[in-house]
């Protein structure tokens, strides 16, 4: 077997293959750190307003408007909080919210799951012109039903209660449709095997695909929660007692005749505000998340 010598041609491809790891992965860094970068942008921009919210209801009311503004209070005070307390029923108006946004999501849940398991699992007439009558409920924004719905429920006489902002806004046609999805995803032979030995379709709903669906459900309800927490405009039209109001509907109070109210005062409330909503995302965190990754799009 003849040694090969030893020459610049032979050290060349070598040399050029160093160079070319040496630039690959200098490429893959200079990736990883572009991405870095950019998700750090996005978590600053997601983040700062919350900081910049929490570290305002610690100021004094004169130290808000202080120039340059400054992250760091000079002389962090829990007046703000307190004033919330003195301005507010507080927990009269937690309590109105918790009710309401929590039997919203319970009843989402709930109507969301027959619904979808109907359309995805079950035949009848008309199926698909009704699930695309569903959908399409979903391109009508709230300002525009919000009259026919205040004119029933004032026939019905729910105006100003709070089950006048619950019953209205149970039937959910994204929950409907996610559910529907999910249902798709699940195997048909589940059902099948249930009927073989004797179930009907409410047993095989509620002892076969409902328990496994329950990733799916903790979507609509974490969603749900949080989206009705938060709603400001059909309780202003619906509720006119104090002691009906919702959260959002007491943070506009604190703002005082003509806004002349504390911007201390008024952040401080609506960091209160943002617990219960926080704590419902970190506890229903993880089945959030392995509803949307384990879920589909099948049709």
């Amino acid at each position: 077997m003849t040694a090969v010598p030893f020459t610049e041609k032979t050290r060349r491809p070598q040399g050029g293959g160093v160079a070319a790891r040496l630039g690959s992965l200098t490429t893959r860094r200079l990736g990883v750190l572009g991405r870095v970068a950019g998700l750090a942008l996005v978590a600053l921009l997601t983040i700062g307003p919350v900081v910049w919210t929490v570290s305002t209801s610690l100021r004094t009311p004169a130290e808000s408007f202080d120039l340059p503004p400054r992250i760091i209070p000079a002389h962090g005070t829990l007046d703000a909080y307190r004033g919330v307390f003195q301005q507010l029923d507080v927990w009269l108006i937690a309590l109105n919210s918790a009710l309401v946004t929590g039997l919203i999501a319970i009843g989402q849940m709930i109507s969301a799951a027959l619904a979808g398991y109907a359309f995805a699992r079950l035949d009848f007439r008309f199926k698909k012109p009704l699930f695309g009558l569903v959908l399409a409920t979903m391109m009508v924004p709230v300002q525009i039903t919000i009259v026919p719905v205040f004119l029933i429920l004032k026939e019905m006489g729910l105006t100003d209660t709070l089950l006048g902002l619950i019953v209205p806004a149970v039937p959910t046609a994204f929950g409907t449709f996610l559910m529907r999805q999910y249902f798709l995803t699940m195997p048909k032979e589940l059902g099948e095997a249930a009927m073989i030995d004797g179930a009907g379709p409410w047993r095989v709903f509620r002892s076969v695909y409902a328990p496994l669906a329950r990733p799916g459900l903790a979507i609509v309800g974490v969603l749900a929660f949080n989206y009705h927490w938060n709603e400001f405009f059909r309780p202003l039209i619906l509720e006119t007692s104090n002691e009906n109001f919702t959260m959002p509907l007491g943070l506009v109070s604190l703002q005082g005749n003509l806004g002349t109210g504390s911007i201390s005062v008024v952040l401080a409330g609506v960091v209160l505000s943002m617990i219960p909503a926080v704590a419902v995302f970190v506890i229903g965190q993880r089945p959030l998340r392995e509803g949307i990754t384990s879920s589909g799009l099948k049709g």
